[in-house]
Order: C-alpha cells, then sequence, then structure tokens
C-alpha cells in the first residue's frame, strides 16, 4: 500500500511536471518560471508570451491531457471487457466511423453535395461526432442480440472494415487538395481548439468519465470470467453495455476533436499494470488517468520540436512509443495481466 501511494504521488508531480514543460516548450521558448508564474499573475509578463500561453499553449496542454488520459481509460476496459491484453480503444469501430464522418465531409463534400458547410475544426468535430455515433449504435444494436462478448469484437472489426473500402472509394474520386487534407486530419493534433471547442470536448468527456462509476465494482470481477461474475450478481449485459458506451462517448468525441491518436489506449493500461504490478482496477483507472495524461504530455512536447519552426504529427509519436511496448509484450506473453 505505502509503494502505491509513493507512485501516485510520484505520478501527480510527473504530471505536473510535463504539464509545465509542454507549456513552456515550442517554437517561442518560454522560461520555465513564466509560465508558472503566468497561473497566478499577469504583471511583469512579456504580452507575446501570455497570449501564447493562455490562448494556445493552455489549451493544447488540456486537450493533451483529456486525449492521453481518456483514451488510456477507454483501452484498459477494452482490454478488460475481452480479455484481450491486445485490445485497444478502436476496436469497436469508433474511430473508423469518426474517420468516415470526415471523410464524407472532406472527400465526399461535392460529390454528396454538401461541400458548402465548409473544412472548420467545429464541423470537421461534428462529422467525426456522427460518424462515430452511427457505428456506436450500430455496435449497441448487435450487442444487445449477441451473448458472445469475441463476437462484439468481431462485429467491431468488421465495422471498420466497411468504413475503410467506403473511404478508400470516396478518396479514388477525390482532388489531390481534398486528399492531402484529409491525410492531415489522420495525423492527429492537439492544438486547434478554441476555449469554446474545449469546454464543449470536457462536458462529453466529463459525461464518459461520470458513468465509470456504474461499472467500477464489476471490472474485477470480470477478468475471473462471465459465469463468476454472475455468481456475485454481477447483470453482465448492462455491464457490457455501460463499458462500450463508455468506450464509445471517449474514442468518439477524442477522435472527433483531435483526430485518431494511435497506440496511447494500446500500451498505457500495460505500463500501468507493469509500474503498479496489479490487475485491481481500484488502483489501475486512477494510475492509468496519470500515466496517459503524463506520456500524451511528452510525446506533445517532443511533436512540437522545442526551439523550431516545425511540428511533427502527433501520431507518429505515439507510435513510436507505443508499438515497441507492444512488441515487447506480445515477446512476454506470460507477464501480460
Amino acid at each position: 500500500m505505502k509503494y502505491n501511494t509513493f507512485y501516485f504521488i510520484f505520478l501527480v508531480l510527473l504530471l505536473l511536471t510535463a504539464f509545465i514543460v509542454n507549456i513552456s516548450f515550442g517554437s517561442v521558448s518560454i522560461p520555465f518560471k513564466t509560465v508558472v508564474k503566468s497561473f497566478f499573475t499577469d504583471q511583469n509578463i512579456k504580452e507575446s508570451w501570455l497570449y501564447i500561453i493562455k490562448n494556445y499553449r493552455l489549451p493544447k496542454a488540456i486537450t493533451a491531457i483529456l486525449v492521453g488520459s481518456g483514451l488510456s481509460i477507454s483501452g484498459l476496459l477494452m482490454q478488460t471487457l475481452f480479455k484481450n491484453p491486445l485490445a485497444g480503444p478502436f476496436v469497436l469501430g469508433i474511430s473508423s466511423g469518426s474517420s468516415l464522418g470526415v471523410a464524407l465531409l472532406i472527400l465526399g463534400g461535392n460529390l454528396l453535395g454538401f461541400s458548402a458547410i465548409g473544412n472548420s475544426n467545429l464541423s470537421l468535430a461534428i462529422a467525426s461526432g456522427i460518424g462515430a455515433f452511427l457505428v456506436l449504435l450500430a455496435v449497441v444494436l448487435v450487442s444487445k442480440n449477441v451473448r458472445n462478448t469475441a463476437s462484439i469484437l468481431i462485429i467491431g472489426l468488421m465495422f471498420g472494415s466497411i468504413t475503410s473500402a467506403t473511404i478508400s472509394i470516396l478518396a479514388y474520386f477525390s482532388s489531390a487538395e481534398q486528399l492531402q487534407q484529409f491525410l492531415f486530419w489522420t495525423f492527429g493534433s492537439l492544438g486547434n481548439l478554441t476555449w469554446q471547442e474545449l469546454g464543449l470536448f470536457f462536458i462529453i468527456y466529463l459525461i464518459g468519465m461520470l458513468l465509470l462509476l456504474f461499472v467500477f465494482k464489476p471490472l474485477n470481477t470480470l477478468l475471473l470470467g462471465d459465469n463468476y461474475a454472475k455468481s456475485l450478481g454481477v447483470n453482465i449485459k448492462k455491464t457490457r453495455f455501460i463499458i462500450i458506451l463508455i468506450t464509445a462517448i471517449l474514442t468518439g468525441i477524442i477522435t472527433a476533436f483531435s483526430g485518431p491518436i494511435a497506440f496511447i489506449g494500446l500500451a498505457v493500461p500495460h505500463l500501468a499494470k507493469m509500474l503498479l504490478n496489479t490487475s485491481d482496477h481500484k488502483i489501475l483507472l486512477p494510475a492509468t488517468f496519470l500515466i496517459g495524461s503524463i506520456v500524451m504530455l511528452i510525446s506533445d512536447t517532443i511533436a512540437q520540436l522545442p526551439n523550431s519552426a516545425y511540428t511533427l504529427p502527433i501520431n507518429a509519436i505515439t507510435t513510436i512509443f507505443g508499438a515497441p511496448i507492444v512488441i515487447w509484450l506480445l515477446i512476454r506473453k506470460k507477464q501480460i495481466v
């Protein structure tokens, strides 16, 4: 118990440090002390620095925390539900639905006659959200009629294949400019949100997180099998539905506002399990939240290429981080919880 307390104190301090460092670094270097000071006062701080911190870097850092924690929690839930260590937040096809929504707006706008809507951040988020919701609706309807949890996983993968095929057809009839815009969206981005958009993001994110309260206790019992969980009075169908709903809400809203972010939801839950050496979700959930936030902040800091005008795709950084962990897990299967 003492070790867990120490780890959590360490993770909280690391999160605060990563948060401030993330705000400090960028094309314009801002001193660490100035960033800390800006949280308490506006006096004796350059107006340009203050504008950059409050209108660009602070929303971006908060977005990184929401994205990292949301994807990591979703990944943990999927791995628990499917009892599959290689399950991630996108296995239900929610991300594919989001991508299809954006593809219809960017690539199929002229073809379908609604290009006049425009491709602003908000319109892209709305299109992505509608696509995610439609796939969620299909998965939920199917899950009510399927007893085997593994079948839901396969159905999610099939939805992903269908949407990918549709996107390929749309891409075939699209211009180079449209393809480039869609490609940039798939790279993922944390720095395009206004405070108003971030507020909407946070409200929907919070709804997903609050739903965790309804499945907090049954999560540990699911690891021991459905029959054991039923013997303890757990309503499997209800619990499964809520887990799917939480994952869909978090994954859908994150993909809508930030694009598809790879490997965070797959790798971070295993990092939490290895660090704390437990499968108890009362410990894993807060640990996964903190580690996911830290990893996303660090990844974004690296992607910014400090003191450079260039910004790397965030998806490239998270993949470079996450892929080796997945490979290592496959090599050491016996240690996967």
